[in-house]
């Protein structure tokens, strides 16, 4: 493949070849399985939440079982979730008797196939692949199957290897795996391994038996055809004469539009979620995803509004998904299967509802504008830096990648996750260093000097504290994704205007954290000094009907100074609804005032369309439409 660095470490691509030769397994098959399994990531010693180990994912059970008290509780299995069974251990036809369960790709059995301690198999990727191939050969002789040269005939023992419950799962990630191969992949390690997969675009599909293309499901639930949902609901109920919970009954998009998908981490293991959404005293959201094979749970319809980013307003117009995990702890917990079950998820809903997929409709729940000036330190951090929105795009067939030359005007963030490794604090306790990890962050400077100190946040911090590296400390980051207005450059440095003052980052262009964009920009209005900046698209105040108090207008504490831009990606038209407990949804009152959403700092915000030009970047300059109001 052209561009591969030849002095990079390819001792893992050399494990690949040799397990494959050894077990007389395809190596396309054993590199896209795992793949699939870990991004090709070692991990060395480190497991994950369901004890997989290794590029291969290699689960100790026996760790597992002693780490599970007996009467640990499980999340709700639905009808579809059944044990992926046949006559010859494969996936089960239609009414085909149960005779074995499938279990996941056992680290200890593939220990004693190939002969050597399992704790080797945990620290040592090459030992690692091995276990792997020879499990997937064994699956293979189990099926009756011969070890075959031609991938196409590996599809039922790939569908078995990472031990999926249902039937529905099984098969996507079969062909997960399969499409991986037809168009290939490269990819840099987080432990700098330089791994090419070559794509084989003449591979075929793999016919779907009845089973695998008609799943059960809850017919509750709202998901694509290849993801397997359970419904596990939440109340909407009154509590006592002043509160109820945990959600609003909605009739989107008729009453509101749904312009926004909201990610989150949920900060603990999802039992507990599952019993927090099913209080009507607790938030609420729509769905959550399971860490260890990306199964997908909804808990409100998506027509209906959950309780779940901190802000009315972004609640009224989004779909809140929570995925299992704790953001100071990445590799053990953001799984590859959970990525892909995520972006199925959010492609599908995307679809549905014409929502772009780019980083002001898609973001996390770090980036949710505060509602008010007072509500800004209580706003959430969650999924962290350590999500890689780089490849969650990627997977929503949306791939972050420059739109301009490196000299525009505008620039999106885009450092190279695997290698790019910003130092920060508080993974295991207040100010102790974290464990070196790919991130998506980028940190910004006073001055173009990594000396220089960090940019301040007067509205996360009002006491003046400084900002800090520590891991949930966002006052002086951006995100892969987001694009911002370049205000000045110097050398390997470029400066973006972030929250009404120039911010720093390094940026060098032998390896950019950023790339050049084009798009619109608003800037004030000529003969304004400064216009407000607000966390939500408030109607004027004589949109208001007598029986509807009119909220506080709360601008955020930040300046937007006349000169200084802000990228644009949406208009949006002026809305509130004053909730109440109704069997019907509350009115919306709509305004005629009109706002446009902008990247102004790590989180979003709006300004009036009144207040502002709209510019274009300098490389999509005189395009039409760049002038007109939202």
């Amino acid at each position: 493949m052209s561009g591969v660095d030849e002095t990079a470490d390819r001792r893992l691509q050399d494990a690949f070849t040799d397990a494959a030769r050894e077990f007389h397994v395809p190596r396309s098959v054993l590199m896209s399985v795992s793949y699939m399994q870990s991004r090709w990531d070692t991990h060395p010693g480190a497991p994950s939440v369901s004890g997989g180990f290794g590029p291969m994912h290699l689960v100790d059970t026996d760790r597992v079982k002693a780490a599970t008290p007996p009467s640990a509780p499980q999340p709700p299995l639905g009808a579809h979730d059944q044990p992926l069974t046949g006559t010859a251990g494969g996936p089960a036809a239609a009414g085909t008797p149960a005779r074995r369960a499938v279990q996941p790709a056992d680290l200890q059995h593939a220990a004693h196939l190939i002969a050597a301690p399992a704790g080797r198999l945990r620290t040592d990727a090459v030992a690692n692949v091995r276990g792997g191939a020879a499990i997937l050969a064994e699956t293979q002789r189990r099926l009756g199957k011969p070890l075959s040269a031609d991938p196409a005939d590996w599809w039922e023992a790939v569908a078995r290897f990472p031990g999926t419950r249902d039937v529905t799962s099984a098969a996507s990630y079969a062909d997960d795996v399969f499409a991986l191969i037809r168009r290939g992949a490269h990819r840099t390690t987080a432990e700098g391994q330089d791994v090419s997969l070559p794509a084989n675009p003449r591979l075929r599909p793999h016919p779907r038996t009845a089973g695998q293309q008609n799943p059960q499901r809850s017919k509750q639930a709202e998901c694509p055809a290849e993801l397997a949902c359970d419904w596990l609901g939440a109340p909407y109920e009154e509590i006592d004469d002043s509160s109820y919970g945990n959600h609003d009954l909605a009739d989107r998009p008729r009453d509101q539009p749904i312009e926004y998908i909201v990610i989150h981490d949920t900060e603990a293991e999802l039992q507990s979620m599952f019993q927090t959404v099913q209080d009507p005293t607790e938030s609420s959201w729509h769905y959550s995803i399971r860490s260890s094979d990306g199964h997908v749970t909804q808990h409100i319809k998506t027509k209906d509004e959950a309780w779940h980013s901190g802000s009315q307003f972004v609640n009224a117009r989004s779909i809140g998904i929570e995925h299992e995990g704790f953001l100071t702890h990445p590799g053990t917990w953001y799984t590859e299967r959970m990525y892909q079950a995520s972006a199925r998820l959010v492609k599908y809903l995307a679809k549905k509802y014409s929502i772009p997929l780019d980083r002001q409709h898609i973001f996390g729940h770090d980036n949710v504008p505060a509602p008010t000036a007072d509500t800004i330190p209580d706003m959430h951090d969650d999924p962290g830096p350590f999500w890689d929105w780089r490849h969650y795009f990627d997977l929503l067939g949306a791939p972050l990648r420059a739109t301009a030359g490196p000299d525009s005007d505008m620039v999106t963030i885009l450092p190279d996750y695997a290698t790019h490794k910003p130092p920060f604090t508080g993974c295991t306790g207040s100010g102790s260093p974290c464990r070196p990890h790919g991130s998506s962050a980028v940190r910004l400077y006073t001055a173009p000097d990594e000396k220089a100190p960090l940019i301040q946040d007067p509205g996360r911090k009002p006491d003046g504290d400084d900002s800090t590296q520590d891991v949930n400390d966002l006052g002086s980051r951006v995100s892969t994704g987001q694009t911002f207005a370049v205000a000045d450059r110097s050398g390997d440095w470029t400066a973006i205007w972030f929250q009404g003052r120039k911010a720093w980052f390094k940026n060098p262009r032998n390896k950019p954290t950023a790339v050049g964009a084009a798009g619109r920009m608003v800037t004030p209005k000529q003969g304004l000094d400064e216009i407000p900046v607000y966390g939500r698209a408030l109607p004027e105040e004589e949109a208001y009907p007598d029986d509807v108090d009119e909220p506080t207008e709360s601008p955020l504490p930040y300046s937007f100074l006349a000169g200084q831009r802000y990228v644009t990606q949406a208009g949006v038209s002026s809305s509130y609804t004053a909730k109440s407990f109704s069997d019907t949804p509350n009115p919306v009152v709509w305004g005629r005032e009109r706002y446009y959403e902008i990247q102004f700092g790590h989180r979003l915000a709006y300004v009036r369309a009144s207040d502002v030009d709209v510019v274009g970047s300098s490389a999509t300059a005189g395009a039409p439409g760049l002038q007109t109001e939202p």
